[in-house]
């Protein structure tokens, strides 16, 4: 990834994990597969580990396309059919330990609207403010699109937003699109950090 700035506070109050679109389809030999998608999978599980045993809060987000969505080549979009909802691309991938009782939203559920943010379109904002919820760490999949884009909402919904660059990965269409969407969130303040540096803290 280059070279990453750290920045960081000790995890605590008012601090959430959300788990971005981890699912079969984005998974390497998936409708999506995004390469080294399934290395997000040990990262994730020990993030989420360490934000229950403080009793922190986990949100995740996936898509949940209908079979005509505007984002499909068939109708006229960039990307092959994938994560149609109620298929087995669109669920989880099973070696993610999400709690039974994270809530889930799901986004791009209308045929003619896309949506990249875990925020667009969902009723996430109001469940982390219902939680008390300040700083967002968010990782998954892609760090180009959903990441990035998640990232930025979240900053612009008042929210401090931290990248967990050991838990995302990129599509990367054109080659070393993952770096550039991680330098351009920090420029306009998302941080950006690692289990060592928050597990060390």
């Amino acid at each position: 990834m280059g070279d990453v700035p750290l920045a960081y506070e000790s995890v605590g109050p008012g601090d959430a994990l959300l788990v971005v679109d981890v699912q079969n389809d984005f998974l390497p030999r998936g409708a999506l597969g995004i390469r080294g998608g399934d290395a997000v999978i040990a990262p994730l599980n020990a993030y989420i580990a360490y934000f229950r045993e403080r009793g922190l809060p986990v949100f995740a987000s996936r898509d949940w396309h209908p079979p005509d969505h505007c984002s499909f080549r068939a109708q006229g979009g960039p990307w092959p059919e994938h994560c149609v909802a109620g298929t087995r691309g669109a669920e989880f991938a099973p070696a993610l330990d999400l709690p039974r009782d994270a809530p889930v939203v799901s986004k791009a559920t209308e045929s003619g609207r896309d949506a990249y943010s875990a925020f667009d379109g969902t009723d996430l904002d109001l469940q982390l403010r219902e939680r008390g919820v300040r700083r967002v760490f968010i990782g998954g999949l892609a760090t180009d699109y959903c990441i990035r884009w998640t990232a930025l909402d979240a900053l612009a919904k008042g929210y401090e937003a931290v990248v967990l660059v050991d838990a995302v990965r990129a599509v990367d269409v054109h080659p070393g699109d993952g770096t550039r969407a991680l330098r351009s969130v920090r420029k306009r303040g998302v941080h950006t950090t690692t289990r060592r540096t928050i597990m060390a803290a």
